[in-house]
């Protein structure tokens, strides 16, 4: 090996550096202009982006042109004007600091002056901008680089404005990530989901890369390598003042976007303004209207780093940010509630359902509006182009007969971009059935397993499409299953909603984690088309109860949500029909040791309990009346086996109705027979007493 061992240490880094093509033209010409265009280039972006591999690259043309490099770091210097003076004297070889300016003017030469780490020196900040830098010569370029862009003072000053050049260095793009992957020789297969966890960030690729040169192997899964997330925490936050700070960091890796009454309640204090002024000033913040949200990086380090670490604390911030969101949904306009169902789903991001089907990053490319007759002509060209000429009749019926229904996805020019048409089961008719199979099925399914009582409302999403992709998975697809949420949360006296689907079998994952039942008795056939069709009951699982069990199917702990006095609450239910009584009985005992479950469950409203007994809560009432019913089966030998098979599935239950079946030293088939003969023998119970 000839050469120095730095000289190979360069060679090995410039051989691993990609992209910043931008980034190092403008410092090449910079340095081998004979007339400098520049007084000062300043390089800014959160630790770990790159800054330090660009000053080393611009170190290297320099030397190529002849052009002396004098290199200080803001870590390795005194924060004064004698120190940094002090340092530059001995980069020079001069006799005292003094000596420094004249030193620099009397070079015979170009001179390249490297300030690193730039955001130490904020001390320094007026003294360089107004005593030492203009007094350089003219043949001297100053690059400096910290993660804070340059301060007011110099962006506002008309001179520097002029010659100062401001270069702000963000992530690698998915290009230039997989050519230093490949460059690295990382598997191709694996690149994906380097490259999901990473969003280019040099750094982070790099901590990868060097895991893999040790471990070839490997397969790269970032909760499995806790000393990359150890080290990129430790670029991004350096010292952190307090624990409250460290959980301020820690909640905003959570959220989608960060306020202060946000943040107040995620730590609960009530003055949460000082630590939100210190998040912004931190160099991986970024800003929108909304609020503060972390470089893509650093938020994923924080959050992976939080999961492994204290699951608990993750949790509660969750449960704390719903609880949030949900408080200020009824207090909102509808464009607001919107953005607040993006930030409850994006508390699910990680969710391999939600990931798979929700894209809320892009959702905000298009928006909401309601239908304009200037609409008809590309909506009916729509439902045209993907349901065919049939679907267009039975559509301009809906146009006339429910023009309310309608919502339109605009895009920003206010092109439609996709449609969404709610019908109001309750206001349809027998001409309106004739007509359309589908509200025809509909309607059939509600009279035959879940009426209407007087005053109820039922939704059919009847059509919904993007206009290029249909059903498929789009920002417009993303953007119709919000306003799907938003009406089961503000539709007053909501009892059932219906969903369509072109393909039912691609959307199992995802409505079977939002709760939403494959209903086959209701599927329909339009001009030889079938579609299969999904609802829900919300007198049997109310809005409150639906979000808190997405959210334990996901988190796998109990969640506490609010109570509040808007629609998410359920409405008022004095009397339930045989097939909707039978199915808040077993709903009542499968929740029978959860409070917020039960005390949404529609027996609790109900003639069974008595709504004067200020003492004794309707929850309280309802077990009290499941466990007497139990306790009437006692009496009978047969009833008897029923009792307990309800008894160690329901009242103190195993994990698996597996493991009751063997408790009770039952066949499964037998165990299953008294499980279903005791919930019928209660149903009936209970339905006398009403």
């Amino acid at each position: 090996m000839t050469g120095s061992l730095f000289d190979h240490l360069e060679a090995a880094r410039r051989d691993h550096f990609v992209g910043r093509s931008q980034e190092r033209d403008l410092l090449r010409a910079a340095i081998n202009k004979a007339d400098l265009p520049l007084g000062l280039i300043y390089i800014f972006g959160p630790g770990g982006v790159g800054k330090s591999s660009l000053l080393r690259e611009s170190a290297y043309w320099a030397q190529q042109a002849s052009v002396r490099v004098l290199p200080l770091d803001g870590r390795n210097l005194e924060v004064s004007p004698a120190g940094f003076l002090h340092a530059l004297q001995q980069l020079l070889g001069l006799s005292h600091p003094e000596a420094v300016i004249p030193g620099l003017r009397g070079y015979d030469g170009r001179i390249l002056l490297q300030i690193d780490t730039a955001e130490l020196l904020f001390p320094l900040d007026s003294w360089l901008q107004e005593t030492f830098l203009p007094q350089l010569p003219g043949h001297v370029l100053v690059i400096m680089a910290g993660r804070n862009p340059p301060s007011l003072r110099w962006r506002t000053d008309p001179g520097w404005q002029q010659l100062m050049r401001l270069v702000p260095l963000k992530n690698l793009s998915q290009e230039e990530s997989r050519a230093f992957l490949m460059r690295r020789t990382i598997p191709a297969r694996q690149h994906e989901r380097i490259l999901a966890f990473t969003h280019g960030h040099p750094l982070a690729l790099s901590l990868i890369a060097d895991m893999f040169a040790q471990h070839p192997d490997i397969e790269f899964h970032p909760e499995n390598a806790p000393d990359i997330i150890k080290s990129l925490l430790e670029q991004f936050m350096q010292e952190v003042p307090s624990p409250l700070h460290r959980a301020a960091l820690e909640a905003c890796s959570q959220v989608r976007l960060l306020n202060e009454p946000l943040l107040g309640a995620l730590l609960d204090v009530k003055e949460p303004h000082a630590i939100f002024a210190w998040l912004r000033g931190l160099s991986f913040m970024e800003a929108e209207r909304r609020g503060l949200y972390p470089h893509d990086l650093a938020r994923e380090a924080l959050a992976v780093d939080l999961h492994w670490r204290d699951p608990l604390w993750q949790a509660a911030l969750h449960n704390r940010a719903r609880n949030f969101y949900i408080q200020r949904f009824h207090e909102s306009s509808e464009q607001q509630q919107r953005h607040i169902l993006s930030d409850y789903i994006f508390l699910h991001r990680d969710n391999p359902v939600i990931q798979a089907y929700f894209d809320w990053q892009a959702t905000g490319t298009v928006f909401t509006d309601g239908y304009l007759e200037s609409d008809r002509a590309t909506l009916l060209g729509m439902i045209r182009q993907h349901e065919g000429e049939t679907a267009v009749t039975l559509a301009t019926h809906w146009l006339e007969r429910q023009p309310e229904g309608w919502v339109i996805f605009r895009q920003p020019g206010g092109t439609a971009q996709g449609l969404l048409l709610q019908v109001a089961l309750e206001k349809c008719t027998a001409e309106d059935a004739a007509r359309d199979p589908a509200v025809a099925a509909a309607l059939t399914f509600l009279a035959h397993h879940a009426p209407l009582r007087p005053g109820d409302a039922a939704t059919l999403f009847r059509f919904w499409m993007a206009a290029e992709s249909y059903q498929g998975l789009s920002p417009v697809q993303s953007r119709i299953f919000l306003n799907m949420v938003q009406h089961y949360l503000t539709r007053t006296n909501l009892a059932f909603t219906f969903i369509p689907c072109a393909e039912p079998d691609f959307w199992v994952a995802v409505f079977g984690f939002a709760e939403q039942a494959r209903l086959p008795q209701a599927d329909f056939v339009v001009n030889g088309r079938s579609f299969g069709m999904y609802g829900h009951d919300w007198r049997v699982v109310p809005p409150l109860v639906w979000l808190a069990r997405m959210a334990e199917h996901e988190l796998g702990i109990k969640v506490e949500l609010p109570e509040p006095a808007g629609p998410l609450a359920a409405p008022p239910d004095a009397a339930l029909d045989e097939v909707a009584f039978a199915a808040a009985v077993q709903e009542a005992l499968r929740h029978f040791t959860d409070d917020l479950a039960l005390q949404n469950n529609p027996l609790c409203r109900s003639r069974l309990v008595d709504k004067t007994a200020v003492d004794v809560p309707p929850v309280v009432q309802l077990r009290q009346l499941v466990q007497e019913g139990l306790q009437q089966m006692t009496a009978h030998p047969k009833q008897n086996r029923w009792q307990r098979t309800l008894h160690h599935t329901y009242i103190q239950p195993a994990d698996t109705q597996e493991q009751a079946a063997e408790l009770l030293d039952l066949p499964f088939s037998t165990y299953r027979r008294y499980l279903r003969l005791g919930v019928q023998y209660l149903t009936d119970w209970l339905w006398l007493r009403r």
